[in-house]
């Protein structure tokens, strides 16, 4: 092996290098600037397939991988986020958005001295430099979107030049073209060599530009590549398949209707290829060029979307023939571990699928936070009830949930550390600090609600009871705290500055009658207008409902940090 094949060796695996990870830095770079609009359209889908499509057509685009969105959307299917019918038009879409990349990598077939510096390649130096000073002159611990951009894209096409320059060498090389003659004249082995690369690099669009370099050299035939490109569609169903793996039976229908989809597609423009090929075999069996992929890759992508359109409905049937689940076993898996419904559809909303997405997963912790807050809400109001009017089957219901409230926080918790390690901007990464601080202080303020309904069950077994005056500054104070910590939830709902306002003159509110009422208790079991037991009883649920406050302000001041 000499020399020069080592070295063309080299530059063809850092190409490919170079290329992968620039898009890997340019698709982080995009989801982080757009992720408030990407999660903004996944939770407006319709049930017009149209904007389905439309839908996920954008998010490939902007993501770059059609992968990437099929794993996203089993991950929302599993979650009952989305239905069939809505993961149908988004698939489509992602085939269509998947082009993109290819039409990139057409670029630098661009030629003539006057249309030099249109190449990608030309620029892509200067991309490069100009991402890495921004990077360098960047505020400590900030991001920049755009430097991540620009370094990502400049890569992308200076990988496809390495690649490019270590196969320009070996274009009269017999291998290439005995090859891809080869499987030009056996569909089956175009189809299959297409599938398994793009299965083992996990990207189509990666493999597809693999492709477009080596037909550089001309030793690629048409209907070789044609073939080839087929396969690569299919291959870029494994991720999905593999996503759906322990996941909802709706969730590996929509797995599997991905694979359906494509498999439909390729075996119909196989057919017509095949028809094609012995009246028209001169133009198939001449070289193929860059942009002829891309076209073909666009007209096949777009053709299977408006052909298997009709038949959306058809796909999620078949799908569901293909993926068989019983009732025992979904019944074994809602019982298993011996979860809650609350807790089951919490880890089912929380779809590790989603940290394909930082920005999905994001927002799906914080709607369980939320959730997990009005939890905290109602048991603070029902341990009220239980001490006020001594509700036994409400005290067996708080005891309850605050165990539920307890697995919810670790549940919790455990997503939100996988989510931090995901590449976060600066903003995120703030948000996901103050979800852990805002669960730490829902599941204490439930703490303190557990701590009144033990008062109150103990008060029953020794018989204690408070005086009409301690039962109407009991429940003013209640009112007072509880208002405080549904306004904190709003707040961090909303991310509503009136509402944190709100939080903070309740607060104030909460703290001088709580030392009012404290003062005036005393004076009573001075004058002996309360018994001492009652007088403890009292003032440890004062101060429960005082602690609730306080750690709604917390909550309230989390929020406001982020505004």
């Amino acid at each position: 092996m000499s020399i020069q094949l080592i070295s063309n060796l080299f530059s063809l695996f850092g190409g490919l290098g170079m290329f992968l990870y620039g898009m890997t830095v340019m698709s982080d770079g995009m989801q982080k600037a757009a992720s408030s609009k990407m999660s903004g359209f996944l939770n407006i889908v319709t049930e017009k397939r149209y904007m389905a499509v439309l839908l996920g057509a954008g998010i490939t685009a902007l993501v770059q991988s059609s992968s990437a969105t099929t794993v996203m959307v089993v991950g929302f299917v599993n979650a009952g986020l989305l239905n069939l019918s809505q993961a149908v038009g988004i698939i489509m879409g992602a085939n269509i958005g998947t082009t993109i990349t290819a039409w990139m990598v057409s670029l630098t077939q661009v030629s003539g001295d006057l249309l030099t510096v249109f190449k990608p390649e030309f620029f892509s130096p200067l991309l490069v430099g100009f991402g890495a000073f921004r990077l360098l002159f960047r505020k400590k611990g900030a991001d920049d979107l755009a430097a991540d951009f620009c370094i990502g894209v400049g890569l992308i096409f200076i990988g496809l030049e390495f690649m490019a320059d270590a196969v320009k060498p070996y274009a009269d090389s017999p291998i290439f073209s005995e090859a891809f003659s080869y499987m030009g004249g056996n569909p089956v082995l175009g189809i299959l060599a297409g599938a398994v690369v793009t299965g083992l690099i996990q990207s189509s669009a990666a493999s597809v530009s693999i492709l477009q370099t080596l037909s550089l050299s001309g030793a690629v035939p048409r209907v070789a590549g044609f073939y080839i490109t087929l396969g690569q569609n299919i291959g870029t169903c494994v991720t999905a398949l593999i996503s759906s793996a322990g996941t909802s039976r709706t969730a590996k229908r929509a797995a599997v209707i991905h694979l359906l989809f494509n498999v439909v597609g390729a075996v119909i423009f196989c057919i017509i290829i095949s028809l094609c090929a012995i009246p028209l075999r001169s133009f198939f069996s001449g070289a193929l060029s860059p942009v002829e992929i891309s076209i073909f890759h666009t007209i096949f992508n777009v053709s299977s979307t408006l052909l298997l359109y009709p038949f959306g409905d058809l796909l999620v049937s078949l799908s569901g023939k293909l993926v068989r689940e019983s009732q025992k076993d979904r019944e074994e898996l809602l019982a298993r571990d011996g979860y809650t419904e609350i807790e089951r559809n919490l880890i089912q909303h929380l779809d590790l699928r989603l940290l394909e997405s930082p920005a999905m997963a994001i927002q799906a912790s914080r709607s369980e936070v939320i959730n997990m807050g009005r939890i905290v809400e109602l048991n603070v109001a029902e341990s009220v009830m239980v001490m006020l009017d001594r509700d036994r089957e409400k005290l067996e219901e708080v005891f309850a949930r605050e165990k539920v409230i307890d697995n919810m926080q670790k549940i919790l918790t455990d997503y939100l550390i996988q989510v931090d390690n995901l590449s976060l901007n600066e903003t995120q990464k703030l948000l996901v600090t103050n979800m852990f601080n805002t669960m730490t202080d829902m599941e204490r303020a439930g703490d303190h609600a557990e701590n009144i309904a033990e008062a109150a069950q103990y008060a029953w077994e020794h018989e204690i009871v408070f005086s009409e005056v301690g039962r109407s500054d009991f429940r003013r104070l209640s009112e007072k705290s509880m208002a405080s910590f549904e306004s904190s939830i709003e707040a961090f709902e909303e991310s509503s500055l009136d509402a944190v306002v709100k939080t903070a003159h309740l607060e104030d509110e909460v703290d001088d009658l709580e030392e009012e009422m404290r003062e005036r208790h005393i004076q009573r079991l001075t004058k002996g207008e309360c018994a001492p037991p009652a007088g403890v009883i009292f003032l440890d649920a004062i101060s429960d409902l005082e602690r609730i406050s306080d750690h709604a302000d917390n909550i309230a001041g989390y929020v406001k940090s982020m505004l």
